[in-house]
């Protein structure tokens, strides 16, 4: 069965680009526009890892990891944060928040690959 990867970015562009880089590898691969969008996908299908931009409009990716580590269902799902603020005080936030991984835009597609691969083998 095909590992379930949810993408939550606000550009399609990005979203577009990471899924290709995603089904390239076998992965199935479900986009949300915003972290709100992100948390009415998750109970209605199982992800197996979740990637996350940080600035979304409606419900950013700090908010959308906490209520993710928050609920008993997710809180042990792998997180990798994609995003363009590459601010020390970023990347502590948002590993202390609970995310797995911290990616900086733009990225290497490969370098995605290999992230995804280290949570789901």
């Amino acid at each position: 069965m095909k590992k379930v990867i949810l993408i939550a970015d606000d550009s399609p562009t990005i979203r577009k680009f990471v899924s290709v880089a995603l089904t390239m590898r076998g992965f199935e691969v479900i986009a949300a526009s915003d972290g709100m969008e992100a948390l009415e996908k998750l109970p209605n299908v199982k992800i197996d890892l979740i990637i996350t931009d940080l600035n979304m409009p409606n419900l950013d990716g700090f908010e959308l990891i906490k209520n993710i580590r928050e609920n008993e269902n997710y809180k042990d799902v792998p997180i990798i944060i994609l995003s363009s603020l590459a601010g020390s005080t970023e990347i502590e936030r948002g590993l202390k928040t609970g995310a797995n991984s911290y990616l900086v835009k733009p990225f290497d597609p490969k370098r995605v690959q290999y992230e995804v691969a280290k949570y789901l083998n």
